[in-house]
C-alpha cells in the first residue's frame, strides 16, 4: 500500500486525530445527554458547593461499582467546559480531592431556573431527530419526491409526524419553549423596536413561549399566536395573549407585526407574502423575524457561534426542508415578497431581529 505523497508520517497523524475527534464528537452530545437525564447539574446546584466524586455518586442512588464510571463521564464533560473542578479538603496537595462546580453552560441544564435548556437538549437527542441522519447518504442519492432525510427514515414528514406522537410532539414544543426562553434575557432591549405596535401575531408560535414573554413585558400588545389546531388545542387564552388555530399558508389574522419561523424558500416566500397582505395601511405595521443570519464573512463571527449557526442549517436540510439563511438570501425573498426594507440586529446570541417593512 502506498503511503500518502508528500505527507509526513507527524502531519498524517496529526490528520487521523481530527479525523477521529470529528468521527466520535457524537459522544460529546450523548454524555451531555446522559448528565441531564442523571439530573447532575441540579444535583450540583443543590449542594450548594463544589461536589465531590463520592457525593455526586451517593446523591444520585447508584451502586459505588459505578464511581468510576461516573468519574469518567464528568472527565469528559469536564473537559468540553460544562463543568468545571477545583481542589477541596486537606491541607496537604497529596490528601486533596477534586470537586465538580457548575459552569454557565451547565447552569443553562438548572431545571428550577430559567431559561432552562434541558428540555431542548433532550429532544433533540432523542432518536427521533437523531435517525434520519443515518440516512442522508442514501437520501442524497434518491432521485424521487422524498423531501427530507427525516421522511427517507420515518415515511412521513417531521411535521406529520409530530401531529400523529402526541408524546414526542409534547417533548418538541417544550424544547422549543425552553429555547424560546433565551429571548427573555433582552426583551426588555427591545423596546424601540415595539414602539407604536398594538397587536402582535406570532405565526407559527407554537405553545406560545415566545408570545408570553413579548407581553409580559409589554403589556400594551395584544398578542396572538397562530399554529396547527393540534399544537394549540389545549391552550387557553390569558389576558392579552390569545391562540388562533388556523394555517399560515392560508390566512394570517391582521396585526401591526409577526414572528416568523424557517421554511423552504419557495414555502418562506408564500408566508411572506401572506403577511404583507396582512399588515394594514396605517404606516404602523412591520414583520419581525427572530432567527439565524449566517455571515458570509466567517471573521465576522464567533468559531463556535459560525460552527452553532452551520450545524442548525445542517439539522433544518435533515428534519425539515428550511435552512438558515444570509443576510443576502434573506434579502431576495424579503424584496420578492414585496417588502421594501429591512433592518438586522444582532442581539439574541446565535440569532438576529429582522425588522421588515411594507
Amino acid at each position: 500500500m502506498d503511503i500518502i505523497q508528500g505527507q509526513g508520517s507527524s502531519e498524517l497523524f496529526k490528520a487521523q486525530s481530527h479525523l477521529y475527534k470529528y468521527v466520535l464528537c457524537y459522544l460529546s452530545s450523548m454524555s451531555l445527554k446522559c448528565a441531564v437525564q442523571l439530573g447532575i447539574a441540579d444535583i450540583i446546584n443543590s449542594h450548594g458547593r463544589p461536589t465531590t466524586l463520592p457525593e455526586l455518586v451517593s446523591a444520585l442512588q447508584i451502586h459505588t461499582t459505578k464511581t468510576d464510571f461516573v468519574h469518567r463521564l464528568m472527565r469528559l464533560l469536564t473537559h468540553f467546559g460544562f463543568f468545571t473542578t477545583t481542589k477541596v479538603g486537606h491541607y496537604r496537595e497529596e490528601d486533596q480531592e477534586y470537586a465538580y462546580d457548575l459552569t454557565p453552560s451547565s447552569r443553562l441544564l438548572l431545571k428550577d431556573k430559567l431559561p432552562n435548556l434541558s428540555p431542548f437538549v433532550l429532544a433533540v437527542l432523542d432518536p427521533v431527530c437523531v435517525t434520519p441522519f443515518h440516512f442522508l447518504g442514501s437520501w442524497i442519492h434518491r432521485e424521487d419526491e422524498v423531501l427530507t432525510p427525516f421522511e427517507s427514515a420515518f415515511g412521513v414528514s417531521f411535521r406529520d409526524y409530530a401531529k400523529d406522537n402526541s408524546e414526542y410532539s409534547s417533548m418538541f414544543n417544550e424544547a422549543m419553549a425552553s429555547d424560546s426562553g433565551m429571548i427573555n434575557l433582552v426583551i426588555k432591549d427591545c423596546k424601540p423596536v415595539f414602539e407604536g405596535l398594538s397587536s402582535l401575531v406570532d405565526v407559527g408560535g407554537g405553545t406560545g413561549k415566545t408570545a408570553g414573554i413579548i407581553t409580559e413585558a409589554f403589556p400594551h400588545l395584544t398578542c396572538t399566536v397562530l399554529d396547527l389546531p393540534h399544537v394549540v388545542a389545549n391552550l387557553a387564552d390569558t389576558g392579552n395573549l390569545k391562540f388562533i388555530a388556523g394555517d399560515m399558508f392560508q390566512h394570517i389574522p391582521p396585526a401591526d407585526a409577526w414572528i416568523l419561523h424557517d421554511w423552504s424558500d419557495e414555502e418562506c416566500l408564500k408566508i411572506l407574502k401572506k403577511c404583507k397582505e396582512a399588515i394594514p395601511s396605517n404606516g404602523k405595521g412591520k414583520l419581525i423575524i427572530i432567527d439565524i443570519v449566517l455571515n458570509d464573512n466567517k471573521e465576522d463571527d464567533d468559531h463556535d457561534f459560525t460552527e452553532a449557526k452551520l450545524y442548525f442549517d445542517f439539522m433544518m436540510m435533515v428534519m425539515f426542508t428550511g435552512r438558515e439563511r444570509s443576510e443576502k438570501d434573506l434579502k431576495k425573498l424579503l424584496l420578492g415578497a414585496g417588502f421594501s426594507h429591512y433592518k438586522i440586529t444582532p442581539m439574541f446570541g446565535l440569532r438576529s431581529l429582522i425588522e421588515v417593512f411594507p
